[in-house]
């Protein structure tokens, strides 16, 4: 994938002269041309158990990419230690009407208020059984039709569907852009949602584990309740955090566009939210720390505020897939200067962090 990463340079301005959703859809395309190749070795130092499953590295592509399981082993070409399609929804619906997703280059951030558009469970099944022997961690977001009458049900139906091959589940009840979705984070409706889900987990021949992941727009109180809900084992793991409805300083046009911001500008939130979830939970559960991952510093960010593995996404738009290999090279680095872990970074910052109201670096 040494291709990909030297050609974009190249191709950003092309693409960035498109609409956003057209320039991605091409990129999607154009990995999907791309020839398999074999999964870079990483540095051992780096490599992460987590969940009961074996990373190669702590860094993984954020579900919203790949929506349709097109290009997993393409992304994992390019060095990723993990890689997460979806979210994938039962039948396939079209989400919500174009334009829908936005660049705010001045901020290097993006807008999106998608709708979990997808081509349904059929399909990134079938292409996922098709890549099944080559290996690698990929793991599934799964969510709710915009129309469904069960939400709850849908979610049953994905771990149904998917228990025979994913890597791991992550479990979406925190997109701003359905509406009504985000209400299953309360403490009532999640302990519910998470009782049907692990009925379901047990009643699977396989039992991939299962993460939940959340908005970063949560009160305290609404974190102590879902730190309370995915405790004595109800999720392997949770992922701080989605997209913000909120619009810290933002310098772009398009700020004003409604849907969920991610990219640099979530650093700082979704930050805090990780660290105070990390004290929450006593470092019991994993964390996945997502939201303004952007360089290795940022990324080095959310292990030290308690992240055992880190997301990206958006960064991507705007510095191409060498990102990857560079902050991979970059916390490696770390641990020569620090002559540390990856284990001994972890939570190493999470109370200074959990109140910090700065810049987040």
């Amino acid at each position: 994938m040494r291709l990909a990463a030297a050609a974009f340079p190249a191709l950003r301005p092309m693409l960035h002269a498109l609409d956003a959703e057209t320039a991605h859809r091409l990129t999607i395309g154009g990995l999907a041309l791309l020839p398999a190749s074999s999964v870079p070795h990483s540095d051992p130092r780096l490599a992460v158990t987590a969940f009961g499953l074996r990373f190669p590295n702590p860094l993984g592509l954020a579900a919203g990419f790949d929506k349709n399981a097109e290009v997993p082993d393409a992304m994992l070409g390019l060095g990723f230690g993990f890689t997460e399609i979806g979210t994938v929804t039962p039948r396939p619906q079209a989400g919500n009407a174009r334009p829908r997703l936005f660049r705010l280059p001045e901020d290097q951030a993006v807008i999106n208020r998608m709708g979990f558009n997808n081509d349904g469970h059929a399909a990134a099944l079938k292409r996922l059984q098709a890549r099944v022997q080559r290996g690698g961690i990929v793991g599934v977001n799964i969510g709710a039709n915009k129309d469904s009458a069960d939400r709850i049900g849908d979610y049953v139906a994905g771990i149904e569907a998917f228990a025979r091959i994913a890597s791991y589940f992550t479990v979406n009840i925190s997109s701003p852009n359905t509406p009504g979705l985000r209400a299953l984070q309360s403490r009532a409706e999640l302990a519910q949602l998470l009782a049907r889900l692990n009925a379901a987990r047990q009643a699977a021949a396989m039992k991939p584990p299962m993460l939940l992941k959340i908005a970063p727009d949560l009160s305290g109180e609404e974190l102590e309740d879902i730190a309370a809900c995915c405790a004595e084992g109800a999720v392997d793991g949770i992922i701080v955090s989605n997209t913000t409805l909120s619009r810290p300083g933002l310098r772009a046009p398009l700020a004003t566009e409604q849907g969920g911001l991610s990219g640099a500008p979530l650093l700082e939130l979704s930050t805090r939210q990780l660290a105070r979830l990390f004290l929450l939970t006593g470092g019991r559960i994993p964390l996945v720390g997502a939201g303004g991952v952007h360089d290795a510093a940022s990324a080095l960010l959310k292990l030290r505020a308690g992240a055992c593995l880190v997301q990206l996404y958006s960064a991507l738009v705007y510095r191409g897939p060498g990102l990857v290999t560079e902050i991979l090279h970059g916390m490696a680095e770390e641990l020569d200067r620090s002559r540390g872990t990856l284990d001994a970074i972890r939570g190493r910052d999470a109370a200074a962090l959990a109140h910090h109201s700065g810049s987040g670096r």
